[in-house]
């Protein structure tokens, strides 16, 4: 009957990563209701609380249902409506305009955190334009941890859930609040159930901290010298696995005499780990077999990323714990069309030389434009000048570090164009807004290029609304408007179906399955070695001249150093409740976070004359924010941890929502960027605190 429910699977996304396998309930064209697959391959059943509020972010009055063109000036908030012909048509002259008259390179094509096939289909439109430049958050988020893998191993390294561990450690990582890049924190509680000992190490005492036997309460910013500290007990102490080391490892002496110098005692001043807790943790670490590091983005986010990631690689391969079951894993790709292939690599071959962060000599293989060298393009056209952009699934203006600067460029850009479900601070201001669908009112392809060894399958359970288009579909026509139609399909979803090819499987095949995974094969290196240039684990970069970076881990300072005019630490978290920016506007998720919360240890807020509940002034040399304050000793009385990613949806787009009030952003700064990377601070920032209506 056609008032029944209808029972649907899908698997989630654009809440994090995604990942989880969802049995969606549709009647008359509504989600209504929602609950996790218990056959999950990731979950298991769970789901969390972005996902039970999934069904309203289809159906919120506010929603974008119409293209929009602006009226007046920027960021006025004035809008008429306009048809999909007018808005792709507006959208290509002015991105043919800038192109004509500086080059592609003048366009760039932005994207947030990859939510779906629609981060490779941006990138196969740049190709195709011929813009080198594809912008991103990789920066510190997923390319430090993968590229530095790459140079050092061959390969990402990534925590193996899927089969026992007898120990995990949990570094700068929240399973519980935000399943990052499709690691869902039920697998890693099943094994912690079935007697999986955990090592967490946090600036904050996490609900996974509760559940650890070692907590190591680091000070923000201070990973290296932890990692090197670890690094150090086993090489001194001889617990390192020496016929792996022997035969797989190259630079073993090298870093060994580096390592001598990050004795316990001298990295816990800087890490604020007492000398007792870090030894006790380095021994358990390298006597548990095996073991796994889940590392979390937090390690990416300041400028000493590089050395972090390094460190942490080497501290897996001397201990055994690399490409082993329940160690570190290179995950294998099932079969469909590579990456390359996908995006059309061939049709821009300069590119590497020719992207906008090639010129500011980061390291090889970081192949997305970092936000600051973006923004530097825009305002001091270096190394070229960039004069239009188009952004989707990112709200910049809140997320990139250093907001008023990012606003600086979204005013002095010729044109751009936002893609979205809502309007937010950034889409204010821009030219063009374009309605999106959300992931449940499209079929998609979940987890294409991020190098866990698997693709989901998200096919649509309902229709979009009104005139909302799927962000692929968009780049579709974009594309067969902009670069030659032989690129394209009359129908998008055969992009789809151009990645499944090589598996044999239609999309409709494909989502009966639900995912494909690639097989198993551990210890790949006993036939084959390693991808690097020696065919080992390079703890030395045998390389490290010829690409101008450090051969070795070290620590040369925190990522800012002390100031008593800023005595306190700051750093932030992710909320379970929100996915960055996104999903403030949404009743049933803001009532569990209705307010920007600063987390304070009751002596600091003692001190500083500022009560439980109260509004709260924080300030950095960039600049100052109040958020909500609350009272919590699971923060370190040094340290200061705001909300991130904070706007007000209830205010007015011709204000664009209050965007400075509680932006962390706004606390940031990109005048210290760690090269490799173009890394800034995110984490470990000087900053002081007042009550509000007191003298500092």
């Amino acid at each position: 009957m056609a008032d029944e429910i209808r029972w649907m699977r899908t698997h989630c996304g654009r809440m994090d990563h995604g990942g989880c396998s969802l049995i969606v309930g549709v009647k008359d064209n509504k989600m209504v209701t929602i609950k996790g697959d218990p056959d999950g391959y990731l979950n298991k059943g769970y789901i969390c609380p972005k996902g039970l509020a999934s069904p309203d972010r289809l159906t919120h009055p506010g929603r974008l249902r119409h293209p929009l063109k602006r009226k007046g000036g920027r960021g006025q908030g004035n809008w008429e409506r306009v048809s999909w012909e007018e808005a792709i048509q507006t959208i290509g002259e002015n991105l043919e305009r800038v192109r004509e008259r500086y080059g592609a390179g003048g366009v760039a094509f932005c994207q947030g955190m990859p939510k779906g096939m629609e981060h490779f289909a941006l990138i196969r439109l740049a190709n195709s334009f011929g813009s080198p430049n594809v912008v991103a958050v990789q920066d510190v988020c997923h390319a430090p941890r993968e590229v530095t893998g790459g140079h050092t191993c061959g390969f990402y390294p990534v925590a193996d859930f899927h089969h026992k561990s007898r120990l995990v450690v949990i570094w700068g990582s929240n399973l519980t609040s935000t399943n990052e890049e499709g690691e869902i924190c039920s697998l890693l509680l099943e094994q912690v159930k079935n007697g999986t000992d955990l090592i967490v190490i946090d600036p904050r005492r996490t609900e996974l901290a509760k559940k650890a036997r070692l907590w190591l309460q680091i000070r923000p910013g201070a990973d290296n010298g932890l990692a090197l500290a670890f690094l150090n007990v086993i090489v001194e102490e001889g617990l390192y696995k020496k016929g792996f080391v022997e035969n797989w490892t190259f630079g073993f002496e090298e870093l060994a005499n580096q390592v001598k110098a990050y004795t316990p005692e001298k990295m816990s001043q800087v890490t604020w780990v007492e000398p007792g807790l870090i030894l006790e943790a380095a021994r358990y670490y390298a006597l548990s077999d095996p073991a796994a590091i889940q590392w979390g983005n937090p390690i990416e986010q300041n400028t000493r990323a590089f050395d972090t990631a390094r460190a942490l690689v080497c501290l897996m391969a001397i201990c055994g714990n690399l490409d082993v079951p329940g160690g570190n894993i290179q995950a294998n790709e099932p079969r469909i069309l590579g990456l390359g292939k996908f995006v059309r690599a061939d049709l821009i071959p300069s590119k590497r030389k020719d992207m906008i962060h090639a010129y500011h000599k980061t390291i090889p293989r970081l192949m997305t434009v970092p936000p600051a060298f973006f923004r530097k393009a825009v305002l001091e056209e270096f190394p070229y000048p960039v004069k239009a952009a188009y952004f989707h699934c990112t709200n910049p203006l809140l997320t990139y570090a250093d907001s008023r600067k990012t606003f600086e460029a979204l005013m002095k850009l010729d044109f751009f164009a936002v893609s979205d479900i809502f309007m937010t601070p950034t889409a204010a201001l821009a030219d063009i807004v374009l309605p999106a669908a959300t992931h449940f009112e499209f079929n998609d392809i979940g987890h294409y290029g991020l190098g866990h060894g698997y693709i989901l399958a998200r096919p649509k359970v309902v229709d979009p609304p009104g005139e909302c288009w799927p962000d692929i579909k968009i780049l579709n026509e974009l594309g067969r408007s902009l670069t030659p139609k032989k690129y394209w399909y009359e129908d998008y979803e055969d992009l789809l179906e151009e990645v499944l090819e090589p598996s044999g499987l239609s999309y409709i095949q494909f989502a009966k399955k639900g995912y494909l995974k690639g097989v198993d094969r551990f210890q790949k290196h006993l036939s084959s070695g390693f991808r690097t240039p020696t065919g080992k684990v390079e703890l030395c970069l045998s390389k490290a001249d010829d690409f101008d970076l450090p051969p070795l881990p070290r620590f040369t300072g925190l990522p800012q150093e002390d100031d008593p005019e800023y005595p306190l630490v700051l750093t932030s978290s992710k909320s379970p409740y929100y996915l960055h920016s996104s999903y403030r506007w949404l009743e049933g998720l803001r009532k569990h976070s209705p307010d920007p919360v600063a987390e304070i240890h009751p002596e600091t807020a003692a001190e500083y004359g500022v009560g439980e509940g109260e509004r709260v002034i924080i300030e950095t040399k960039t600049g100052q924010i109040t958020q909500t304050a609350r009272l919590t000793k699971d923060v370190h009385p040094g340290v200061i941890n705001a909300s991130y990613g904070w706007w007000f949806p209830e205010g007015s787009p011709g204000s664009q929502y209050e965007w400075e009030r509680s932006n962390f952003n706004m606390l940031t700064s990109i005048e210290d960027l760690g090269k490799e990377f173009g890394t800034p601070n995110l984490k470990g920032i000087g900053c002081r605190i007042a009550g509000i209506g007191q003298d500092r």
